[in-house]
């Protein structure tokens, strides 16, 4: 059976915001005198789902700061003029593979929805997708239970997700449907490598792995 849909992660896999979330997060710890985080490495060591539990591996203290707080904080941050996040390079070329082979496309994002319609509307690429499914709030929660509402109604023949941390695999095996990952976004080759799917580099890898079984 071959692909009929392709998922789509957001952040990490479409978006190159890696150094952006890494500047922002460090602005939060630098206001509260925490130790920031040095480099990529440092943040690949740390980072994971949920993100609240990631924010207390930083040392954050939910009894100074809940973490409700520090997530719209972030947000403000994160969405603000300065953001120096763009989409990877290989992005329009999967794109227009995917849609010139025929085959559906969505966004499953544990971003708050209205920030990222905006955020792919300046993108230029939000006319590339059927749907945009993200969460309603800014805490950045799982967006499993978006997915399984979006499957039983579309139906796939067969779908593959494509994301960048071990949450995406953590998705894609709750909806049934197969995954690939890719290794440049927040989390580290090695932690993906555990997730038991395809890790490819970049999204050229991606596109000729899934459209070979298109």
């Amino acid at each position: 059976m071959t692909y009929s849909h392709v998922i789509w992660d957001w952040n990490g896999t479409l978006l190159d915001d890696l150094d952006w979330n890494i500047r922002c997060t460090n602005k939060l710890l630098e206001d509260r005198s925490l130790p920031v985080m040095a480099d990529r490495a440092a943040y690949h060591r740390v980072f994971g789902f949920p993100i609240k539990d990631y924010y207390a591996k930083l040392g954050f203290d939910f009894d100074k700061d809940p973490y409700e707080e520090l997530a719209v904080e972030w947000t403000a941050l994160y969405y603000g003029n300065d953001s120096t996040a763009s989409l990877f390079p290989d992005v329009t070329a999967a794109l227009t593979a995917f849609a010139n082979a025929g085959l559906h496309q969505s966004i499953l994002s544990a971003s708050e929805r209205n920030h990222l319609l905006l955020d792919l509307e300046k993108h230029g690429i939000r006319n590339c997708f059927e749907e945009i499914l993200g969460i309603d709030d800014v805490y950045a929660g799982s967006k499993i239970h978006l997915g399984k509402e979006y499957l039983s109604r579309v139906k796939p023949q067969k779908a593959v997700l494509l994301g960048d941390t071990l949450h995406d695999k953590e998705t894609a095996d709750s909806l049934g449907v197969d995954c690939i990952l890719v290794s440049r976004g927040h989390q580290s080759r090695q932690s993906l490598l555990t997730a038991g799917c395809k890790v490819v580099e970049n999204l050229t890898e991606a596109s000729a792995l899934i459209l070979n079984d298109a």
